[in-house]
């Protein structure tokens, strides 16, 4: 994990993943706990979008006595990684069928000024809407889609047909250009 490579450190990741899913209540804490001391190493889309959800978010939903408010914690840190961690987290609820703590991480992340937390808090908004509810997604959206940076507004309509995507759109453009 503390590698300079960055394949090798993706590597550690895989077998954490891997000995997670296979590992008891116990060993699932342990790899859970030593993710969470790692994020700094945890430096990467790639590294983040193979394993927060299999590992953080597992562990979040396994675990009924853990505190989800980690996901809070992570998504208001000032470290990149850390905030995509707490969204690629969410996918785990998706997963599931919930949508509630991506839409509780999501709006935190709502005016994140990185492209790469505009476009994961995007695709798991397009991923609620998918898998679990559209009206979930769309009430979101209706919120917050004239304030939300463009690149996370596309990947959240990326899937919507011609005609609803526009509505969004225009209703972005109105707040940009100040009418």
């Amino acid at each position: 994990m503390k590698s300079k490579i960055h394949e090798e450190r993706l590597i550690a990741l895989l077998i954490l993943v891997s000995k997670y899913q296979k590992g008891d209540q116990k060993t699932k804490e342990k790899i859970y706990n030593l993710y969470l001391k790692s994020t700094k190493y945890i430096n990467n889309w790639d590294l983040v979008d193979s394993s927060a959800h299999k590992i953080i978010g597992d562990y979040l939903i396994v675990s009924v006595s853990k505190n989800k408010s980690i996901l809070e914690h992570l998504a208001k840190s000032k470290i990149l990684w850390e905030r995509r961690i707490s969204i690629i987290s969410t996918f785990a609820f998706i997963n599931r069928g919930s949508a509630k703590e991506t839409l509780k991480i999501s709006e935190i992340l709502v005016n994140d000024k990185h492209d790469l937390i505009q476009k994961a808090v995007g695709w798991a908004l397009r991923e609620v809407g998918k898998r679990v509810s559209l009206k979930d997604e769309r009430k979101f959206l209706d919120k917050y889609a004239s304030t939300m940076p463009r690149t996370m507004l596309r990947y959240a309509i990326e899937r919507f047909d011609s005609k609803l995507k526009n509505e969004y759109l225009q209703a972005k453009q109105r707040t940009t250009s100040g009418n």
